[in-house]
């Protein structure tokens, strides 16, 4: 009985951390718009495990601050308000700025490659429409060059802050704003191949307060 039940922990623990990571993929790329209700039931169908798993999911992402629970119960992926918006502009300037100035001394042809080849991917889930994997995307590539500094306590740092990315609500954003994005992500790769940091703080700058106008538009 007791080999057993251990297994049982072991199998619905593993479950629980595979809910964990996709449920926090989605909400970080904002796939799972703030405001929005998570339910068990339909996690647990979707991701074809217990309730059990969600819920332990579920409830590690409240510690994380990534969730909340409602007055009525349930759980509810965390709204943002102007002032959470404006510091997670901040706090993404600090980091990613940092990250570009280690970035421009140690940025090799495999890094600039896996960029360029995310910057693709990017390109071609707009032109599909496929508007979910075009955030899941740039979520990519954000942390891709924070990878870049090759300083593990920066990624690990970047990691534990939970950093939602901007699109707020994926469907009332207008696709002039993937467009601006894919250019801007562009921008900021040829002047790490350049190895010119002035212009690729510059054009990351940019691209993070637009992203924090768009977002407040939007809300």
């Amino acid at each position: 009985m007791k080999i057993s039940f251990t297994f049982f922990t072991m199998k619905t623990d593993s479950l629980a951390n595979k809910v964990y990571v996709e449920l926090r993929r989605k909400i970080l790329s904002n796939q799972l718009v703030p405001g929005m209700r998570l339910k068990e039931d339909m996690w647990a169908k979707k991701m074809e495990v217990s309730r059990m798993a969600v819920r332990e999911a579920l409830t590690r992402l409240l510690g994380e601050n990534l969730v909340v629970f409602g007055e009525k119960g349930g759980y509810f992926v965390k709204s943002m308000n102007v002032d959470d918006i404006r510091q997670i502009r901040q706090l993404r300037e600090l980091l990613e700025l940092g990250a570009l100035r280690l970035a421009i001394q140690r940025t090799d042809n495999e890094h600039i490659q896996l960029l360029e080849k995310i910057c693709d991917d990017f390109t071609g889930m707009v032109e599909k429409g496929y508007l979910g994997g075009a955030c899941e995307a740039d979520m990519k590539f954000h942390e891709t060059l924070i990878a870049s500094a090759c300083n593990a306590k920066l990624m690990e740092l970047y990691q534990f802050s939970n950093i939602p990315l901007f699109h707020m609500k994926l469907g009332n954003l207008q696709m002039d704003d993937y467009s601006l994005t894919d250019a801007e992500h562009r921008q900021i790769v040829a002047a790490l191949k350049k190895k010119d940091l002035k212009l690729a703080e510059e054009a990351l700058v940019k691209h993070l307060v637009r992203g924090e106008l768009t977002s407040l538009e939007v809300e």
